[in-house]
């Protein structure tokens, strides 16, 4: 059996400043944003940067009750999740569970980019948050 994570989707980043942060990534390393969304029922603007196969993701929060702004208050900027690309999230996300994680999603959600995602709590795993990230499926 092969395992249930394809790739790295994404590495996340928590930042005050999106615009300034977005503008060091262009204009120090040359990166370019492929992607920008506002997600109202996460309470985050992101931008996406890419690099080969997978991206940065950029996060600001756009209230100050989002999981983002409280990160922010109480770590600072910095690392903020990784997300790892599955066939199936609704599988993997059951496969965690069958071995006692802790979820934050209790079924997959709508995510940024067409995407289905589920959180897994970062006590599941040294103290890491990671997002399941399914990428849509493609028109027939």
């Amino acid at each position: 059996m092969s395992g249930l994570l394809t790739e790295i989707d994404h590495v996340a980043i928590a930042v005050h400043d999106l615009a300034a942060t977005v503008a060091w990534y262009e204009d120090v390393l040359g990166a370019r944003v492929v992607h920008r969304e506002v997600v109202d029922s996460d309470g985050v603007e992101e931008a996406l940067i890419e690099v080969a196969d997978s991206f940065v993701q950029l996060l600001t929060p756009t209230r100050d009750d989002s999981p983002v702004a409280t990160f922010l208050a109480r770590r600072g900027e910095g690392l903020h999740h990784v997300g790892y690309r599955v066939d199936d999230c609704a599988l993997a996300l059951a496969a965690v569970v069958a071995a006692g994680g802790r979820v934050i999603d209790t079924v997959p959600r709508p995510g940024s980019r067409g995407t289905t995602v589920a959180f897994i709590h970062p006590k599941t795993v040294a103290g890491t948050l990671i997002e399941l990230v399914e990428e849509p499926s493609p028109a027939r």
